[in-house]
């Protein structure tokens, strides 16, 4: 009964969260039979990556766009991110029997999501100040370069 009440769970925390993973600009294959969960770790680890390389992180870059910088200087968007995946990866992990595994796991894709979703939320808003989307989407892309160059050299084939 347990396993059935947790895979309902999961299966509602996916239907959440997969309205976000479908605006990913960079299209992703793993090219030698990389397993779901590699896939995950490669991504977290190249967006860390491309983050140092560039200076530029997607979800903190879309944030400031959609709203001033608080006086505190911190966003808990990237942490909501992380906590909601760390439960999805739970979640899952449970069904697999290594649910700190699957936590630990999760928090990387749920910051991959949060960055996807901020990064849509500041396409919509480039309306407002073209000058300045035009500054963030050329920092994007370099962003987008770096993070496609690590996936490639870990044996993806990147889109």
């Amino acid at each position: 009964m347990r396993k059935i009440m947790i895979g309902a769970w999961m299966v509602v925390l996916l239907a959440a969260d997969l309205g976000g993973v479908g605006a990913q600009d960079v299209y992703v294959y793993p090219a030698k039979n990389q397993t779901d969960e590699q896939m995950a770790r490669d991504k977290e680890e190249c967006h860390d990556w491309a983050v140092k390389q560039t200076g530029v992180d997607p979800e903190k870059l879309a944030s400031e766009a959609i709203t001033p910088p608080s006086p505190s200087g911190g966003s808990s968007s990237g942490a909501g991110s992380g906590l909601g995946g760390a439960g999805l990866g739970a979640a899952r992990g449970a069904m697999s029997g290594d649910a700190a595994g699957g936590a630990v796991r999760g928090v990387g894709i749920g910051r991959l999501v949060g960055a996807v979703r901020a990064r849509r939320q500041m396409e919509e808003q480039h309306q407002a100040s073209p000058q300045d989307y035009q500054q963030r989407k050329t920092q994007l892309q370099s962003y987008d370069r770096a993070f496609g160059a690590c996936l490639t050299g870990r044996g993806y084939t990147v889109q």
